[in-house]
């Protein structure tokens, strides 16, 4: 699922799982959430990140998170998960992430610094040419 001007939105369901002892979403599980989103964002781009292991010899990584919550989600609770690329670099990108109710109220925002490093050393590397050449063709707003 895709919304307009690059921001990529995936829907998510509150399960048992999720919630802690309170009823509310654990909040570490909104990175659990966000990265489900990069992911199925990078499939939505045709990139599959095991098949990109395989045939580069590299992954992505998150190096560096910032995370701001606002209010709980609960069990049940239909979210929708945004993923939104705001910086690339030869070796990272910086992501723009939010979780919202699909009632449209935010939850929780967060950005997301992943880094692109060979599988077997986890040494940073530039991030191959295909890769970056499908991310400049995302539209971005204006």
């Amino acid at each position: 699922m895709t919304a307009g001007r690059g921001v990529f939105t995936w829907p998510v369901r509150v399960y048992w799982e999720d919630t802690d002892a309170g009823g509310i979403v654990f909040y570490a599980n909104y990175l659990k959430f966000f990265e489900r989103a990069r992911t199925e964002w990078l499939r939505s781009l045709g990139i599959n990140q095991h098949e990109l292991r395989e045939t580069s010899g590299g992954i992505f990584v998150v190096g560096e998170t910032r995370v701001r919550y606002l209010r709980p989600a609960r069990l049940d609770d239909e979210l929708i998960v945004t993923a939104e690329v705001t910086e690339i670099g030869r070796a990272s990108l910086i992501m723009a992430q939010q979780a919202l109710l699909a009632t449209g109220d935010l939850l929780c925002e967060g950005t997301i610094r992943i880094g692109w490093v060979r599988a077997g050393t986890l040494q940073p590397a530039r991030i191959p040419s295909p890769i970056l050449e499908a991310l400049q063709k995302i539209p971005h707003e204006q």
